[in-house]
């Protein structure tokens, strides 16, 4: 059982970290795909711009739950290059979500990952459908259980209680904290008007340098002042100057589309998320219990660390 409970778990970590990665850092690199719209309006002012915004934070994080389409893309980075593909609902307070991703970055690392997952998140507990030739393997349970933050409680370890529930902190972040976010932009400014998915919108866009995005980042309070200034200097190393934002708002003042990208020396990153249906009923249930299996109890009863 050991081969193939180390390959299960492969390709479940493999999906928790793109899910991480989507919610870590929503993109774009500043390339609209939308059309201007013919009436424009001239670009508006600073204050102007960070009421729309502000307004905007606040619908979206009354709404609670949304519809989700999410595109993200790496390149030049070897093994990891490839795109993924989310779709579904998500929610924020309480954070959930029911989404269903597909694309090469699910076989990313040779795990051997199926085409195509659901994955739902409830509780603070992931769940994945294995599909089901992975049940074949699992005593007919295709889901697989992923409980981060139990599995830290049972350690005893607190360093390490704290790191899995900032990761989980990542995974829950919704278009809402990434307005607030954008509000700290020191260069936020208006682009124009843009037809996206059907509906007329005004696009703004701002940069976040990484060191304000780690702030942001509950995770990045775990570390040591001395972890923190070695991640940040490997960042700096490695090319990253900072974060592209944008966000096109909608007439009911909702984002409709929010994209964040990213460059460094060795590649990019690009992430486009598509929103709609805000306040629609994020109505996410766990599998049955009989049809789950507890990844990190497979791997205790096979020996792996």
């Amino acid at each position: 059982m050991g081969k193939s409970a180390g390959k299960r778990a492969g390709i479940a970590v493999t999906v928790v970290a793109l899910a991480v990665g989507v919610a870590g850092c929503q993109d774009g690199t500043g390339k609209a795909s939308g059309a201007p719209a013919s009436d424009a309006p001239k670009t508006q002012s600073l204050g102007d711009i960070t009421k729309v915004i502000q307004a905007a934070y606040e619908k979206t994080s009354a709404a609670k739950a949304a519809k989700v389409k999410m595109t993200m893309s790496m390149t030049g980075t070897g093994a990891d290059s490839g795109t993924v593909e989310m779709t579904g609902v998500q929610g924020w307070d309480p954070a959930v979500m029911d989404i269903t991703m597909k694309g090469s970055m699910l076989s990313a690392g040779g795990t051997g990952g199926p085409e195509q997952m659901r994955m739902v998140m409830l509780d603070n507990v992931m769940y994945m459908d294995m599909g089901a030739k992975q049940a074949a393997e699992m005593d007919g349970k295709r889901w697989m259980k992923m409980d981060l933050k139990a599995a830290a409680d049972m350690s005893g370890d607190k360093s390490l209680q704290k790191q899995m529930t900032g990761g989980l902190d990542n995974m829950n972040q919704d278009p809402a904290q990434q307005l607030a976010l954008l509000l700290d932009s020191p260069n936020l400014k208006h682009v124009g008007a843009e037809k996206i998915n059907g509906m007329e919108t005004q696009h703004y866009k701002g940069t976040l340098t990484f060191e304000q995005m780690l702030e942001a980042n509950k995770a990045s309070k775990t570390l040591s002042k001395k972890d923190h200034d070695a991640l940040v200097a490997s960042m700096k190393k490695a090319g990253l100057k900072g974060y592209d934002t944008e966000v096109w708002v909608n007439e009911d003042g909702y984002p409709a589309r929010m994209d964040v990208g990213m460059t460094m020396a060795q590649g990019s990153m690009q992430i486009r998320a598509d929103y709609s249906d805000y306040g629609t009923q994020a109505a996410v249930q766990a599998p049955p219990a009989k049809d789950t299996l507890d990844l990190f109890e497979m791997l205790k009863g096979a020996g792996q660390a």
